[in-house]
């Protein structure tokens, strides 16, 4: 334990706050997956201030998503991504079950992110940091600490990084992580998640975006779900990934675009995988 903590600490040293704002523009201009505003279309409607995220007001009678274009969703990485939403019981205390196609599913999502140039320079760039010797123990390591089960209620393997930031759960009663825009879209439009406002509106012109997103998600509500919005899954992968890594439950700030954003992740702390490696609890966009 006090080894990986070395190395934690050691990576902490060697990968400067400004290697991170360096490589995150660098995966922001190589993310040609991202939306265009031909293929994306939001309708945000209205801005709340931060005091008023938890009055639970639908102030917008429209949806957030007013159009996205089928050519989008259909390149490899969204679509590995869209195979595995479906795969999770979101109430935490329910155990997860993971079939072997599922299981392949994963697979095929890591595999397609990293035949991107955004995954490609993520892995170079840490290969070159000496923290993966080879793009398969990289691969098998984001598969542990995104898809690696763990217990957030009754001692039941019913969560994951991937389920937690990715999916979304319902725990206490509330929508618990759930930032992703793809996930957002797809349940608007099945008629099960209610747009209410957003409390934060990044000072993106094109995308990715950043949204805090209040909102109603199969009768739960979330205070502020925060999101990059238009960005590919692998761009979000890899910027989750790049903070996990090299910032682990504090806050990294990245810059897209000439514009700081903060990232905040957290690390799952009550089990462990490998050689006490930890999975990732949490990781979203910060907003004021």
């Amino acid at each position: 334990y006090s080894l990986i903590l070395l190395v934690c600490v050691q990576l902490d040293k060697s990968v400067s706050d400004a290697e991170i704002k360096s490589l995150s523009e660098t995966l922001y201009k190589l993310d040609h997956n991202r939306a265009t505003a031909s293929e994306l279309v939001i309708d945000p409607q209205t801005l709340i201030s931060s005091s008023e995220t938890g009055s639970k007001d639908d102030l917008s009678s429209q949806p957030l998503f007013k159009q996205v274009s089928s050519t989008l969703l259909s390149k490899p990485t969204y679509k590995a991504l869209l195979d595995l939403l479906d795969n999770y019981r979101r109430v935490t205390g329910e155990a997860e079950d993971v079939p072997s196609q599922e299981v392949q599913e994963q697979d095929t999502f890591l595999q397609q992110t990293m035949n991107t140039d955004v995954g490609r320079e993520l892995y170079n760039f840490l290969h070159s940091k000496g923290v993966y010797s080879s793009q398969s123990e990289f691969i098998q390591d984001l598969k542990m600490m995104w898809f690696g089960l763990y217990s957030r209620s009754s001692g039941k393997l019913d969560s994951s990084g991937f389920e937690h930031i990715f999916a979304g759960e319902i725990k206490g009663g509330k929508v618990s992580g759930f930032h992703n825009w793809l996930q957002f879209y797809l349940n608007e439009k099945q008629g099960l998640l209610n747009y209410y406002s957003h409390s934060f509106n990044g000072p993106w012109t094109t995308y990715p975006d950043v949204l805090g997103m209040q909102f109603e998600w199969d009768g739960y509500f979330k205070e502020v779900g925060s999101a990059i919005i238009g960005s590919s899954p692998e761009f979000d992968l890899a910027i989750y990934s790049l903070c996990y890594i090299t910032r682990p439950g504090k806050k990294c700030y990245v810059s897209l675009g000439g514009q700081t954003l903060g990232i905040q992740t957290y690390t799952w702390d009550n089990s462990s995988y490998g050689d006490g490696k930890k999975y990732i609890a949490s990781a979203y966009p910060a907003t004021p």
